[in-house]
């Protein structure tokens, strides 16, 4: 199978969808994965990195987005519509139930997309959202902490508190 993965372009959106070695395990079982030019720079991975393991780097979104299954981590923004064409499978995080336009482009367009956050397990659990979640939820923390400092205009406080 031929595998694109796209740079991100998300505001603030520095996640890659799949790492270096991710795409080596896909090269060895012998799918091509093709990942657009500075896809992984957010998170660490130089270009450099999916070379080594065997990946195809492209220059543009296009040339990742044209493959059979598309890895992304983030839901498509409008001017990736145009890339929904079949025959694809998409593979990312949707959260179509806020976003009313993504699900009416990707009905339109009938590709198979497949949402991280609906991947079931048989006992229930969520094994592609639970550790999303864990994240989210040590970030809170850190995010309120920021916010209690006096220059954010919170209170000043210290969450660890003033020793004496």
């Amino acid at each position: 199978m031929e595998i694109g993965v796209p740079k991100e372009i998300k505001d603030q959106e520095f996640r890659v969808g799949l790492t270096p070695s991710s795409v080596r395990a896909l090269v060895a079982q012998g799918h091509e994965v093709f990942v657009e030019q500075g896809a992984g720079v957010g998170s660490g991975f130089p270009d450099g990195a999916y070379a080594k393991v065997g990946a195809q780097l492209v220059s543009t979104a296009k040339e990742a987005w044209q493959k059979e299954l598309v890895v992304k981590v983030k839901e498509p923004l409008p001017r990736e519509y145009e890339y929904l064409t079949l025959p694809k499978l998409l593979f990312t995080y949707l959260h179509l139930a806020a976003e009313r336009s993504l699900t009416e482009a990707l009905i339109k367009s009938g590709i198979t997309a497949i949402a991280y956050e609906t991947v079931e397990l048989a006992n229930g659990q969520l094994p592609l959202l639970a550790p999303m979640s864990r994240i989210a939820g040590r970030l809170a923390v850190q995010m309120g902490a920021h916010y209690l400092e006096k220059q954010q205009g919170g209170r000043g406080v210290l969450l660890g508190g003033v020793p004496g």
